[in-house]
């Protein structure tokens, strides 16, 4: 195995975002510096493991949010508890 395999494999777990909004947002960043910016191949990696980081981030927010929704009962939200 070659030594970026080991270096990619022994990063600790990236900084959540404060909110979906700021992640979205993070996450334009990340892609535009991709398709824009002169990276170098570690620069690239680096930039698309945070995009994929942020781009999960977003999926399970919205995943929860829509299952809140689904919890609607008559007029009323209520709170969803993750299990």
């Amino acid at each position: 195995m070659n030594a970026l395999f080991f270096e990619i494999t022994a990063m600790t777990e990236p900084a959540a975002p404060e909110s979906y909004e700021s992640a979205l947002k993070e996450l334009e960043g990340q892609l535009s510096r991709l398709e824009n910016d002169p990276l170098t191949l570690e620069e690239a990696l680096t930039t698309y493991q945070r995009g994929t980081f942020l781009l999960n981030y977003c999926q399970s927010r919205l995943a929860e949010a829509e299952q809140r929704i689904q919890v609607l009962e008559g007029e009323k939200l209520q709170d969803y508890r993750i299990s």
